[in-house]
């Protein structure tokens, strides 16, 4: 997928599913509260904003801006914390249900949240 393109971000392939469950509100929440954790580790990403309907703006000027390598680490580190709070707030089932659902090419033996 091209970088500059403004789904590019992975969380944007679940936002649809999340819509469903607790619709914009609660998505544009939990997206947020995901972007504040993320920016302990990644400063660059206070750049970024949550639009009412959970999708973030602002990613897309800055993967034409930074390095690769740093950009698609801050990508990780934000998809990461979207994903523990899923956990943390849903369970893992229903999180392992909606990322099945956003990629159905993952088989889910293969995931994996730490616990055991």
């Amino acid at each position: 997928m091209d970088r500059t393109e403004p789904s590019f971000f992975a969380g944007e392939k679940l936002r649809p599913h999340l819509v469903t469950l607790m619709s914009n509100v609660g998505t544009s929440a939990l997206m947020s509260r995901a972007l504040v954790l993320s920016c302990v580790e990644i400063p660059w990403l206070s750049t970024v904003r949550v639009k009412a309907d959970g999708s973030m703006e602002g990613l897309d000027k800055l993967a034409v801006r930074m390095h690769s390598e740093e950009f698609r680490q801050g990508r990780v580190i934000l998809l990461a914390q979207l994903l523990g709070l899923m956990v943390a707030l849903i369970g893992e089932r229903l999180t392992l249900w909606l990322v099945a659902e956003a990629w159905p090419e993952l088989s889910p033996h293969n995931l994996d949240f730490g616990e055991k």
